[in-house]
């Protein structure tokens, strides 16, 4: 299969892609699907069974994850709890994998917090259990944050938070790489709280009906909605701008993210004038050539400036594309609803 942008990936699982080329592909990809959903329940029924070990650490651990690929809010979730908690005056760390992270680098999503939370250290390690020690041991925290490990299994936690994208919340209904689950919908079980992001962008039933297949996999989770908001416009050395600053005037956009239509929503409700707009695979690490060829896009189109999400924004560290400025949109996270049922399972796990 040819390289396919995450947008051209969706739009051929979800079937908005017609012709036999696309039904060939489909197919392909659903016979892919079976052995790795195989696997995937073959290593879980080793955790559940206890066949595999669970490993737990001296402090509460919370887990943030999902069941699908790509962007759900992760990291905005991630910020938010870890504010909530130092406003308890509870000590955090936030521990990650590191994907895609290059050889003594921190990630994109490492750099971000690091930006955002600068009093809550980031430790990545493939090897989580471990990097919990060092955190417990060393570091005297007293809570951990686990970003992306609803699927990690080895290491035990006090509270599994799993996000739910409105726009894809089930993954098309198959399991990578036919849909975008990670894993099949049942392991929703495992969750104790569940939370919808870009709620907003659904009416009231259409939020319903995916609150009807949680509750049946998951009758006890806490249920909350959330939305992300963008903050501001900030430029790589620090200086920020409103958002309405670039508001009805032409702008390029690009990203690298796992969705980029929750992007092109947060440009459109900015009321940005989008002439042109890139895709860059999920985690991408821009290079140098990345760098000049987004430059020479910009000074070929008739725009005000060049716009990006701010884990693209912390990976290039420049504050123009060429004779464009680059601005990055700073996301925050807010509770629509819930936020009372979500602090009650919180509030337990502050220390003594």
């Amino acid at each position: 299969m040819p390289l396919l942008s995450p947008s051209q990936y969706r739009e051929l699982i979800s079937g908005r892609r017609r012709g036999p080329v696309a039904a060939a592909l489909r197919l392909g990809l659903r016979l892919a699907e079976v052995p790795y959903t195989w696997a995937v329940r073959w290593r879980n029924r080793r955790y559940d069974t206890g066949a595999a070990e669970i490993r737990r650490v001296q402090v509460p651990v919370i887990s943030v994850g999902n069941l699908t690929l790509g962007g759900t809010g992760k990291t905005p979730m991630v910020e938010w709890l870890a504010r909530w908690f130092r406003g308890q005056d509870t000590r955090v760390t936030v521990i990650s994998r590191g994907y895609k992270a290059e050889a003594g680098a921190q990630n994109d999503e490492a750099l971000e917090l690091e930006q955002k939370l600068p009093d809550v250290p980031h430790l990545q390690n493939p090897d989580r259990v471990a990097a919990a020690e060092v955190a417990v041991e060393e570091l005297q925290c007293e809570l951990i944050l686990l970003d992306d490990a609803f699927q990690h299994r080895r290491m035990g936690r006090d509270l599994d938070i799993v996000l739910i994208d409105a726009l894809e919340p089930f993954g098309f209904g198959h399991v990578f790489p036919r849909g975008t689950l990670r894993e099949p919908i049942g392991g929703l079980r495992r969750a104790d709280a569940v939370a919808l992001s870009r709620a907003d962008m659904l009416e009231p039933s259409q939020r319903e009906e995916i609150w009807q297949v949680v509750r049946r996999y998951s009758p006890g989770a806490a249920c909350l909605e959330v939305t992300h908001a963008a903050r501001a416009l900030v430029c790589a050395s620090g200086r920020e701008t409103p958002l309405d600053s670039l508001a009805d005037g032409p702008i390029a956009a690009f990203c690298g993210i796992g969705n980029p239509a929750g992007f092109r929503h947060t440009l459109r409700q900015g009321n940005y004038q989008v002439e042109d707009f890139r895709e860059f695979p999920d985690h991408h690490n821009y290079n140098r050539a990345d760098v000049e060829s987004l430059a020479s896009w910009a000074n070929r189109l008739d725009v005000d400036a060049v716009v990006c999400t701010y884990k693209d924004l912390v990976k290039l560290g420049v504050d123009h594309l060429g004779r464009r400025p680059l601005w990055a949109v700073v996301i925050g996270l807010d509770v629509l609803a819930g936020q009372d049922r979500l602090e009650a399972r919180l509030l337990p796990l502050l220390p003594g």
